[in-house]
């Protein structure tokens, strides 16, 4: 135990190593600090939906009894959803820095309230949100070069290599040194995620299995120094050589590959979905009525029995050709959600031969902020949303009164449907 404290004193003398480690735990902590600020952020964010949902269903409650039309109360009244962070969601943000977690709908045409706001791409391996999964995934490696580019080449540079290779046990001595700075830069890193963890009730699998990620990872690292280490080149030519293949291996890559398969799985803009979307619905009041009918009639065959349509304005009329808007882009939607869904399946691919995007994969896939965590979150919305409309429908396809004591029947949401 007196050797494994002496060489880790001598490390710590360096200079460079110690401000290397500290700098390493400053940015971790900083990282979780940030990661779990925002998910507090998120959170109070959603807890105050209730809040401003009972201050923003008042007025709609009050003039809707008045006129008792189901159609009034279907078109005014939003309907909040919401995506709660997962307790590991801080150390990988992902795709909740770009998808909305709380979106307010209502029981119009729904693939346009989805889709409007769709500004996202998914991303295959790119920067991100300042996070734990960023400090592991880019910074850390960095950090592994800066200890480990002159491990036995600062020593013959030094002069003492070839009396310490002559020393027994030369082998173990070589190893401790490399073990020593393996564990040092896994602490400095893996302890305030431990930290975060416990406090953001992380279960205990998932945390050790993140620090095993984070292990392997900087083995990964370690070995590649440890191959460039053999060439015999001095410090300075390893560093470059490692700052190289960080680069490329990191970055270079991973933006390469994302082009390839952006381009290879050509995907329409979820925008361009809400487009299509309005420009039919909109369509709708240039055909005549019965048309419109007719097509929701084909189906939605449980409303067929309903009354006809009065001379003037009828809700169920109106509700009626935006379903038959989210109906004519469901093609649409299930294409655009496979484009996605295999660019995501060959970029988790691309894992297993780049360790920077399977770490970053795997990362946003235990904390559920990755596309299928999103779809997930869409899937969600969709059972609500046809919920919300067989509600509403009773009452409008049936031309039943709406009264303020039937707003406390609607269908409400729960995160779980």
């Amino acid at each position: 135990m007196s050797i494994w404290m002496h060489e880790t004193r001598l490390l710590l003398r360096s200079r460079m190593a110690a401000i290397a480690l500290v700098l390493l735990a400053v940015l971790s902590t900083a990282a979780v600090a940030a990661g779990m600020a925002e998910m507090a952020r998120q959170r109070a964010a959603i807890d105050a939906i209730a809040t401003a949902q009972a201050e923003d269903g008042g007025a709609v409650v009050a003039y809707v009894d008045r006129e008792k039309d189901a159609g009034s109360a279907a078109y005014y009244s939003f309907h909040p959803t919401w995506d709660s962070p997962a307790p590991l969601a801080f150390a990988a943000i992902g795709m909740r820095d770009v998808a909305p977690y709380i979106l307010r709908i209502r029981a119009l045409g729904l693939e346009a309230q989805i889709y409007d706001g769709d500004t996202f791409n998914p991303e295959l391996a790119l920067p991100g949100r300042f996070d734990f999964a960023f400090v592991l995934v880019f910074l850390a490696p960095l950090f592994v070069i800066a200890l480990f580019h002159d491990l036995k080449s600062g020593e013959r540079e030094a002069g003492r290599a070839r009396m310490l290779d002559a020393m027994p046990g030369a082998r173990r001595l070589w190893l401790r040194r490399g073990l020593i700075r393996f564990a040092l830069l896994l602490l400095t890193l893996v302890v305030p995620f431990v930290v975060g963890a416990l406090l953001s009730g992380v279960a205990n699998g998932a945390l050790l299995l993140i620090v095993a990620l984070a292990a392997a990872y900087l083995l990964f690292w370690i070995g590649l120094a440890g191959l460039i280490a053999r060439l015999g080149h001095g410090s300075t030519a390893n560093a470059a050589t490692l700052a190289g293949l960080w680069l490329v291996l990191v970055l270079i890559l991973p933006t390469l590959a994302n082009v390839v398969i952006n381009r290879a799985i050509p995907v329409d803009e979820g925008a361009s979905i809400a487009l299509a979307q309005r420009e039919n619905v909109h369509h709708a009041w240039e055909i005549p009525r019965e048309e419109t009918m007719r097509r929701f009639y084909a189906s939605n065959p449980a409303w067929a029995g309903s009354p006809p349509l009065p001379t003037g304005f009828h809700y169920k009329w109106y509700f009626a050709f935006h379903q038959n808007g989210d109906e004519s882009v469901a093609l649409r939607v299930e294409a655009y959600r496979n484009g996605l869904e295999q660019r995501a399946a060959t970029a988790n691919a691309l894992g297993w031969v780049l360790p920077s995007v399977g770490a970053q994969a795997l990362l946003t896939r235990l904390a559920r902020t990755d596309l299928a965590a999103q779809f997930a979150y869409q899937d969600r919305i969709r059972a609500f949303h046809r919920r919300l409309r067989l509600f509403y429908y009773g009452y409008m396809f049936r031309d039943r009164p709406f009264t303020k004591s039937d707003f406390s029947q609607a269908p409400t949401y729960n995160g779980a449907i």
